[in-house]
């Protein structure tokens, strides 16, 4: 094995060239004079010097050259590395940096633009006509900006917090299809969604008063729409002129909450978008309101009648008074021309005609047949004439 190992290891020699102990493959220098061919491990294998009794170090610069061993460290391969770039030879992995006009660093005017530029972007500020700027100095409240070109101590002296404080905001109460039931003044429940607008008019308050502004407003909202609700009554929570009365309330209380909380936030707005009895007990809601919708519907047409039977009642009083004051000038006349118009009445209804003689009997003229007569033949002629 030790053979094998040391051809191998002369055949790579043969093929790179070039000995690295210094002697060529095959030669026979004074070098390799006392060495055995075969025989790689024992520490006469080791190539020496002329001038001395130890090895050279093929790895180091010169290491071909006769002269003592030196050890082989990091150090030494890294300076030698080193020296053959400096010197122009090849080596290294990376690109070499370009020097600046006079053989001077690019470092200086880098770090100049950098700093430049970081100045640009952390000390000049764009404000936007719906908004306005929050200016803290090492964390502590400095100035309020308006809208407009600014112009601040570079960060993170000074910082900017740029808020939209025009921009009405809106909050849905509650999110999604979920239920938010509220008990009302008589005692039931009602399932509420509603709309509340708002937006900032103190930013400075809005910014530093409350940890959570947003969710401040939420609550409020909630707050002050189940006490408005609790002071009116099912119907009211339900039909729309109700509503507009509930809606002003909740406005009004939210605006006195958030005022106290100095919130620094305006309550523009709140919208109720559906007042509903709880599902689970909708179907028999819907069964009483239909019954008292048709309750409803049956007094007033009561009412109506009542009042078209009063209406009549009043005129013919009306008219009995008339008749009864000209009775009292003419009591005569006055009797028998009421039992001739009571007459006439009643007997207009009926096909006979009584006839009032004094003595004999005179031809009766049956007038109404006559006349109905006469209109069914009239009708045929005009038929037959078609």
């Amino acid at each position: 094995m030790t053979k094998k190992g040391g051809s191998i290891k002369d055949g790579i020699l043969a093929m790179a060239g070039k000995n690295p102990w210094g002697s060529t493959p095959g030669g026979n220098d004074g070098d390799d004079a006392g060495r055995s061919s075969g025989d790689i491990g024992g520490s006469d294998d080791a190539p020496v010097s002329e001038g001395g009794d130890k090895p050279r170090n093929p790895w180091l610069p010169g290491g071909s050259d006769d002269g003592p061993r030196k050890a082989a460290n990091i150090e030494d391969l890294f300076r030698h590395r080193q020296a053959r770039r400096g010197s122009g030879g090849g080596g290294g992995n990376f690109p070499r940096i370009p020097q600046a006009p006079g053989g001077k660093s690019w470092a200086p005017l880098i770090a100049v633009g950098f700093v430049a530029l970081w100045l640009l972007l952390t000390s000049i500020h764009q404000i936007g006509p719906k908004e306005e700027g929050i200016v803290t100095t090492a964390g502590q409240y400095s100035r309020t900006m308006s809208p407009g070109l600014k112009f601040t101590l570079p960060w993170p002296i000074q910082e900017v917090e740029i808020e939209d404080v025009t921009s009405i905001r809106t909050d849905t109460i509650p999110e999604g299809e979920a239920e938010k039931l509220m008990l009302t003044g008589d005692q039931n429940l009602v399932d509420l969604s509603y709309i509340v607008r708002w937006n900032i008019k103190d930013l400075q308050l809005y910014t530093f008063q409350l940890a959570n502004p947003d969710e401040t407003v939420e609550e409020v909202a909630e707050a002050a729409m189940r006490a408005s609700i609790a002071e009116v009554t099912l119907d009211d929570a339900l039909s729309g002129s109700g509503r507009a009365q509930i809606e002003q309330a909740v406005r009004t209380r939210m605006q006195a909450l958030l005022d106290a909380y100095r919130a620094g936030v305006a309550v523009q707005g709140v919208e109720i978008k559906k007042a509903d009895p709880p599902s689970s007990v909708v179907d028999a809601f819907r069964e009483v309101l239909a019954a008292q919708q048709d309750a409803q519907s049956d007094i007033n047409r009561a009412r109506a009648w009542a009042e078209q039977v009063t209406a009549r009642a009043e005129g013919e009083a009306e008219a009995f008074d008339k008749v009864y004051a000209e009775y009292r000038l003419a009591p005569e006349v006055t009797r028998r021309r009421m039992y001739y118009e009571t007459m006439e009445r009643v007997l207009s209804q009926t096909d006979k005609t009584i006839v009032e003689t004094d003595s004999g009997v005179v031809p009766y003229l049956p007038l109404p047949e006559v006349k109905r007569r006469s209109s069914s033949s009239s009708s045929s002629t005009a038929e037959g004439g078609e």
